[in-house]
């Protein structure tokens, strides 16, 4: 496992951008795969976006194609996700995941064993 610590989140009116970071500990970061998910007041965690250790594809839930960007200093251990074009329903705490299990799907929860305290972001109309 893996420590993560998120930051970046705040408020920010729709249109809008923000980056957040995750920044990792253990010296293996490059091989982890990551994730980020959100969640909102009163609903499920969900999938944002991924990242594959080593090869570095990534993955977009189909709500954030176009307008979020997914990716990774391995240099500096640190994750992160460029939210443009932001929307009031992206409203929810972000959350960073890690798992350094091959070849699963990296677009659910139970895939992923270190999970970050997640970082509130807010989109005003």
């Amino acid at each position: 496992q893996v420590q993560l610590v998120e930051s970046g989140g705040g408020l920010v009116q729709a249109g809008g951008s923000l980056r957040l970071s995750c920044a990792a500990s253990g010296r293996t970061f490059s091989s982890f795969s990551m994730g980020w998910f959100r969640q909102a007041p009163g609903k499920e965690r969900e999938f944002v976006a991924a990242i594959r250790g080593l090869v570095g594809n990534t993955y977009y839930a189909d709500s954030v194609v176009g307008r979020f960007t997914i990716s990774r200093d391995n240099a500096k251990r640190t994750l992160y996700l460029q939210m443009n074009s932001l929307k009031p329903e992206d409203t929810a705490v972000y959350y960073c995941a890690a798992t350094n299990v091959r070849n699963v799907r990296l677009d659910t929860v139970r895939q992923y064993d270190s999970w970050g305290q997640g970082t509130q972001v807010t989109v005003s109309s």
